[in-house]
C-alpha cells in the first residue's frame, strides 16, 4: 500500500501552525483535480480530517450497533458472539481499503454511484447507486426507530407504538434540521457525537472491566449449549449479524468529498480510522457488557428481554443508567445526522448527471448553507414515511427495515466487484493512495467476504416462523432490484447527462 506526497490535482499541504486549515493553494488544486474530472463545485470544503472521520465514526456508530443488537446476537449465538466484532472488522477493512483506492482517484461527491461509474459504466453505477439509497434511506428510519425506545426509557415513558414512532419522527426532523444548516455544523455535531460516544464507550467500557463483571475471560469460549440442528456452526453464524450491522459507515467520508480539502489523501485515512477506532470501541463495549452479565441463563432462555437496561442498571443504578441512555441518545441521532447526510450527497450526484427525475431541484446547491437543501429534504421524508407506516403495519415496516444491512452489503460488493472489473481492464489505480501490487489480492479478498457475509444475512433461520422473519431480506432486496431494473430499462435514466463513465481504465494509460 502507498500514499504518496501531494502532487498537482490530488492536494497540498495545509497551512503551518493551523492543523486542518486549508490553504488557497489547497483550495485550488481541490478544484483543479474536480473540474480535470469533469466536474465543478459549489460546496464548502471546510470540513478537516478530523471532522471527516467523525463523520464516518458516527455513522458506524458503536453504541448503536452494539446496543441495538446486543440481545439479538447473545440469544443467537451465546458470548462467542463477541468474535464476530473482530472477524467482521478485519473482513470490512479489506472493504474499506478497496474504497480508499478508489475514492483517492475519485474524490467526487456521492459516494459508490460516481465510482462506480469512474469504474464500470453508467448502467452498473446506476443499479449500485439505486441500491445504496434506498438502503441508506431505511438505514435512516431503523436508527431512528431503534433509538426511540430509549429516548422513550430516558424520559420515564413506557414505550408504545405512538410514542415510539413520534420518537422517531422527531429524531429524523432533529436531524434535516441540522444537515440543512450547512456542513459546518454538520462537522460539528458529528464532532460532538465522536466525543461523546468514545467517551461514553470508554467510560461505561472500563467502569464495567473494573468493578461489575461477573464472569472472566473464558466465557468468550462457553457456548452454554446453544445449538442449531445439532451443532454450533449456525448459531454462531447467525450471531454474525450483529457486527456485520455495525461495520459500514467509513464510506461516509467519501460521500462528502467535495467538502473536504486535499479529498484523495485524506479520506482513505479517515476512512481507516473509522474501522480502526469504531471497531475497538464496539469491541470493548460488547466485551465489558458480556462480563458484566449478572444471570446469562435468563437472557439466553428470554426471560430477559432487554439485557443491555438490566447489566447497566445492575452495574450503575438508575442515575448512572439514565447518564448512559443520554450518552446513546446522543449517538442514535448522530448517526440519524450522518447517514442522511450520506443520502442526500447520493441524490445530489445522480441529479448532477441528469440520472434521476427532479435532477434540476435535487442538483441545487443552497448559496447560503452550500448543502442540497432539496436532497435533503427527500432523504428526510422518505424515513419519515417509512417509520410512520409502523403505526399501521409493524410487520411490514420490520421486514422493510431488515433490508437495511443486506442492501448496504450488496452496494459494497458492486463497487468491489466494479474494481476488480476495471482491474481485468487494465486499471492501474493513480491516486495518492493505491494497494500497489498487494491490489489484485486485497481485493479479490474483499469480495470473497462480502459475498459470505451477504449470504450469512440472508440465510433463512428459523422454518417455523412467518416468512418475513425467514425471507424479509431476500424479499426486500428482490424488490429493490426489480424496481431499480425496471425504471432503468423503461425510463433509461443512464442515458441522460454527459458526464464521463467506465474511464478509469483509460485514464491509467
Amino acid at each position: 500500500m502507498n500514499e504518496t506526497a501531494s502532487k498537482p490535482g490530488a492536494g497540498a499541504p495545509t497551512m503551518p501552525g493551523k492543523a486542518g486549515t486549508p490553504t488557497e493553494t489547497t483550495l485550488d488544486a481541490d478544484a483543479a483535480q474536480l473540474r480535470a474530472l469533469g466536474y465543478t463545485s459549489k460546496f464548502d470544503r471546510t470540513m478537516s480530517e478530523l471532522e471527516n472521520f467523525s463523520l464516518g465514526f458516527t455513522y458506524l456508530s458503536p453504541v448503536v450497533g452494539v446496543y441495538s443488537l446486543f440481545a439479538f446476537a447473545l440469544v443467537a449465538g451465546g458470548p462467542p458472539m463477541f468474535w464476530w466484532y473482530l472477524l467482521v472488522g478485519i473482513g470490512q477493512m479489506f472493504v474499506c481499503l478497496v474504497f480508499g483506492e478508489v475514492v483517492s482517484q475519485f474524490p467526487i461527491s456521492g459516494g459508490l454511484y460516481p465510482w462506480a461509474r469512474r469504474l464500470v459504466g453508467k448502467r452498473w453505477a446506476w443499479m449500485a447507486g439505486w441500491v445504496y439509497g434506498w438502503a441508506l434511506l431505511v438505514s435512516i428510519a431503523a436508527v431512528a426507530t431503534g433509538g426511540a425506545p430509549f429516548v422513550a426509557q430516558l424520559l420515564g415513558f413506557t414505550p408504545t407504538p405512538a410514542l415510539t414512532t413520534g420518537i422517531a419522527l422527531g429524531m429524523i426532523v432533529l436531524a434535516t434540521l441540522c444537515n440543512v444548516s450547512g456542513t459546518r455544523l454538520l462537522a460539528r455535531v458529528a464532532m460532538f457525537g465522536f466525543t461523546c460516544e468514545i467517551i461514553g464507550a470508554v467510560v461505561v467500557g472500563g467502569y464495567l472491566l473494573l468493578f461489575a463483571r461477573h464472569h472472566d475471560l473464558s466465557v468468550l469460549f462457553n457456548t452454554f449449549g446453544i445449538r442449531s440442528g445439532g451443532s454450533y456452526l449456525p448459531a454462531f453464524l447467525a450471531s454474525a449479524l450483529a457486527a456485520m450491522f455495525c461495520y459500514y459507515g467509513f464510506e461516509a467520508c467519501g460521500d462528502v468529498a467535495e467538502e473536504t480539502p486535499d479529498a484523495s489523501r485524506m479520506i482513505p485515512r479517515a476512512m481507516r480510522m473509522t474501522i480502526y477506532v469504531g471497531g475497538g470501541a464496539a469491541m470493548l463495549v460488547c466485551l465489558a457488557l458480556i462480563l458484566a452479565i449478572p444471570d446469562m441463563n435468563s437472557i439466553l432462555s428470554g426471560k430477559d428481554t432487554d439485557p443491555v437496561a438490566t447489566i447497566l442498571r445492575t452495574a450503575m443504578g438508575e442515575v448512572g443508567f439514565r447518564a448512559v441512555l443520554a450518552v446513546v441518545l446522543v449517538s442514535f441521532v448522530s448517526c440519524a445526522l450522518s447517514m442522511q447526510a450520506a443520502a442526500s450527497r447520493l441524490l445530489f450526484a445522480y441529479a448532477r448527471d441528469e440520472m434521476i427525475v427532479g435532477s434540476a431541484l435535487f442538483s441545487r446547491i443552497s448559496p447560503h448553507t452550500h448543502v442540497p437543501v432539496s436532497a435533503l429534504l427527500m432523504a428526510g421524508l422518505v424515513p419519515a414515511g417509512i417509520a410512520l407506516c409502523g403505526l399501521w403495519m409493524q410487520n411490514a415496516v420490520a421486514t422493510i427495515i431488515s433490508f437495511a444491512s443486506a442492501g448496504i452489503y450488496m452496494a459494497f460488493q458492486m463497487l468491489v466487484l466494479g474494481a476488480l472489473i476495471a482491474r481485468a481492464k487494465g486499471w492501474r489505480p493513480a491516486g495518492p493512495f493505491t494497494l500497489g501490487r498487494w491490489g489484485w489480492l486485497i481485493n479479490s479478498i474483499a469480495l470473497a467476504y462480502g459475498l459470505s457475509a451477504i449470504v450469512d444475512m440472508v440465510w433463512p433461520r428459523s422454518p417455523n416462523d412467518p416468512w418475513y422473519s425467514n425471507y424479509g431480506m431476500l424479499v426486500t432486496a428482490a424488490g429493490v432490484f426489480i424496481l431499480g431494473a425496471s425504471y432503468m430499462v423503461l425510463g433509461k435514466p443512464y442515458d441522460h447527462g454527459n458526464a464521463p463513465a467506465g474511464d478509469a481504465y483509460t485514464m491509467s494509460r
